[in-house]
């Protein structure tokens, strides 16, 4: 089951806890969220150790940079994952780019299709990640407990109608992933 976001106000503590310095601060949300970035980095650059390098440098910029977090523009959790893709697409294009000045040009259309579908599915998941708990939910339970819609309204404990107006609303948002769109600026995002 997909994790409860974190409030508002946890969001705006935590930041002020990382601006006073506050190490327990960095763990907690370190605990939190790695494996939201992990999995985000890992989903761009399908490479373990490659993802591993991206969630550290997220935490180090928020270790870095707390200020940088703006409350009024999303969540916490929105920052983060907003962060570990861009992280992980820089690396990617670096990788690509520098493989790319080695070979010859025959390479560019694999460069800019690689480039094209990680960005696809790094917004898939950022879609996912910002989009309201319920609608969330509901798409959980579909799509990875296999739930049809009438299991769902019963799991979340709502009408029928309601269950399929939910994961018609995920599933639109989700078929959004292939406008190629930059997600929301974040002040100093990197």
């Amino acid at each position: 089951m997909v994790k409860k976001e974190a409030s508002p106000r946890w969001d705006r503590r935590m930041q002020q806890r990382l601006a006073r310095g506050e190490a327990a601060a960095l763990g907690e949300l370190y605990d939190r969220y790695a494996s939201l970035a992990h999995g985000l980095a890992h989903r761009v650059l399908d490479d373990e150790r490659a993802a591993d390098a991206i969630t550290r440098d997220v935490f180090a910029h928020v270790w870095e940079h707390p200020e940088s977090y703006d409350p009024r523009q999303g969540s916490l959790r929105t920052w983060l994952a907003v962060l570990a893709q861009r992280f992980a697409v820089r690396r990617l294009r670096a990788q690509e780019t520098a493989a790319f000045s080695r070979a010859d040009g025959d390479r560019a259309e694999d460069l800019e299709q690689r480039l094209r579908s990680a960005s696809v599915a790094a917004r898939a998941d950022y879609i996912v990640t910002a989009m309201p708990t319920p609608l969330r939910d509901a798409l959980d339970l579909a799509y990875f407990q296999r739930r049809d819609y009438r299991q769902t309204a019963a799991d979340l404990g709502v009408t029928e109608d309601e269950a399929r107006r939910r994961l018609r609303l995920g599933l639109q948002l989700l078929s959004t992933a292939h406008d190629i769109a930059a997600p929301p600026e974040f002040g100093g995002a990197a």
